[in-house]
Order: structure tokens, then C-alpha cells, then sequence
């Protein structure tokens, strides 16, 4: 019965190794970063216990990822409470043996600052990374309260350590009150090309895919997908909802769309479960990630 056994992603094994495998889940539980409601430290356990309900056939994508994928449950990376910027270094340490093996990390979350250790590992075995971005914020602000590590800041500092190419990356979904009309151009100005939900909904998820491939190339990618890019109505449980968005069944889709791209890191951040007692939120994101996985095992060559 699938409400027994410990609670790994997919009930799949919980295995440290790299050998002979291809995507490792792993859990980055911390939400220091947070600016409003926290909790999102949770969020790990909470996708885990969700996945269990998962079967390995995407009948949209017609696609079995365990066919094609070898995957285990890496277990946590390890974090610091209250020291954010060591957590983020031990973070980096934490991924980088998984892409030097070859590797593609799946990581849940936990705050979206999170991505900057993910970054930071990714780039030092493939360069400069395409970021795409689903979201309703652009995280591009330069600081929160004057402290320059915050989950809104995360893609800035990400350009400016040259760990991910702008004008390779598209960040979409973008919603929600601003503190000012320099903020909605923020990250044009950066480099980025960014959509928001009002243009988003306008296109087909078909040609949102090809939009994004056309951009990213060939280039190696990172794909990001918070929670709080879905309505409230269908993921209550993030720390910064933003009315006015897609519905969970559209957001799939739009995930779906990013065949084609040379993925080398994903991650599904901000499941907050403190403040959504009902599971909603993480049924969603565990879902996110295996669409995810349904994309990466579509590029995985056969013999």
C-alpha cells in the first residue's frame, strides 16, 4: 500500500550514490530567506509524502519514466538555521559530486534563495546556465532590508555571478502589486526576457514551449517552478501568494511545453505545508516534479 514504508520521492530508494544514475531528488529544507509568511522548511517532507501517489506513466507526454530514467531519493542537503550564506555554501557542496557524476538534480523545496546554491554547483561542471523561470515574481530585486540574500534576490545575484546567461533565459507568470513601475522592467533591463501572467495566458502552451526553446538553444538549462506561480485558489500553501493566476491543470501544461531543452538541474520551491493543512500545495508541486522528470526522460537516449 502506497501509505506504507518511509516517505522517499516515488517511494523510490533512499541511496547516496552516483553510480548509474541519472536524476537524484533532493531535499533542501530551509526558509530563512523568506520575507513574509515561513515555513517552507517543511516543504521537502510534505512533496515526499504527496509523491507516494505517483505512478511512472506520463500519459500526456506518453512517456514511463522509470523505463527510462535510473532515480534514487539523495536525501537533504544540509543546512545551517540562521546562517543563510553558509547554507547556501554547503548547499553547492552538497550538488556539485552529483554533476561531475553526471547527475541531474531534483531539488524540493524550501525558499527559493535555495537556487543560488543549486546555481552555483550547476555552473562550476557546465557554465553559464539558461534559467527557465515559472513564477509570479521576476527575483530580481538587488535587497530586502539591505541584506542582499533573500528569496527575492536570487536571480540577480545568480546574473551577476555569471552562473546563469540572461539573455538565454525566460522567466514567466510574473504578477502582483510592485513597489514601483522600475520593477516591472527590472528584468528586461538585467538581460531577461520575462512575461507576464496577463501575456502568458494569452499564449498556447505549444508556443510558449517553442518561445523558450528558441531562446535557450543549445545551451544547458535550469528550470525553476514556484508554487506561488499557481493561484492561491490552487496552492495556498506558499509564503507569497499572488491572486490571479493559472490553474494548477495550466500550469502543467506550460511544464509539459519544455520539451527539447538540455535540462541539467530542476527545482520546485516555496510548498509552505503549515499553511495548507488540506495537501493541496504539495500534491501540485509533486506533480511539477514529475512533469519534470517526464522531461528529462524524454531526452534520454535509448539503445
Amino acid at each position: 500500500p502506497r501509505f506504507t514504508g518511509p516517505r522517499t520521492f516515488m517511494r523510490l530508494p533512499h541511496v547516496q550514490t552516483t553510480e548509474e544514475v541519472d536524476v537524484a531528488v533532493v531535499g533542501i529544507p530551509i526558509d530563512d530567506a523568506v520575507s513574509f509568511r515561513s515555513g517552507a522548511r517543511f516543504g521537502p517532507e510534505a512533496i515526499r509524502s504527496a509523491s507516494v501517489l505517483l505512478r511512472p506513466y506520463n500519459p500526456a507526454l506518453k512517456v514511463d519514466v522509470s523505463e527510462r530514467l535510473s532515480m534514487v531519493d539523495y536525501g537533504d542537503a544540509p543546512s545551517v538555521p540562521g546562517y543563510h550564506e553558509e547554507t547556501l555554501a554547503r548547499i553547492q557542496v552538497f550538488l556539485e559530486p552529483l554533476h561531475k557524476a553526471g547527475v541531474t538534480p531534483l531539488c524540493i523545496g524550501g525558499d527559493h534563495s535555495m537556487a543560488l546554491g543549486e546555481l552555483r554547483a550547476a555552473a562550476k561542471v557546465h557554465g553559464p546556465l539558461a534559467l527557465v523561470h515559472l513564477d509570479a515574481h521576476s527575483d530580481v530585486w538587488d535587497s530586502y532590508f539591505g541584506i542582499r540574500y533573500f528569496h527575492g534576490t536570487v536571480f540577480r545575484r545568480a546574473a551577476e555571478e555569471g552562473l546563469i546567461d540572461p539573455g538565454r533565459s525566460v522567466q514567466a507568470g510574473l504578477r502582483g502589486t510592485l513597489y514601483g513601475a522600475d520593477d516591472e522592467r527590472e528584468p528586461a533591463r538585467l538581460g531577461f526576457e520575462a512575461l507576464t501572467w496577463e501575456q502568458l495566458k494569452d499564449i498556447p502552451p505549444d508556443e510558449y514551449g517553442e518561445r523558450v526553446r528558441a531562446r535557450v538553444a543549445d545551451s544547458p538549462a535550469f528550470l525553476s517552478f514556484d508554487v506561488d506561480f499557481v493561484d492561491p485558489a490552487f496552492a495556498p500553501g506558499t509564503g507569497t501568494p499572488e491572486v490571479g493566476g493559472p490553474t494548477s491543470g495550466q500550469a502543467m501544461s506550460y511544464l509539459r511545453a519544455l520539451t527539447g531543452i538540455d535540462f541539467q538541474g530542476f527545482d520546485c520551491v516555496e510548498v509552505c505545508p503549515p499553511l495548507d493543512p488540506s495537501g493541496t500545495t504539495a500534491y501540485l508541486a509533486a506533480n511539477a516534479c514529475f512533469e519534470m522528470l517526464s522531461l528529462k526522460a524524454l531526452g534520454k537516449r535509448t539503445l
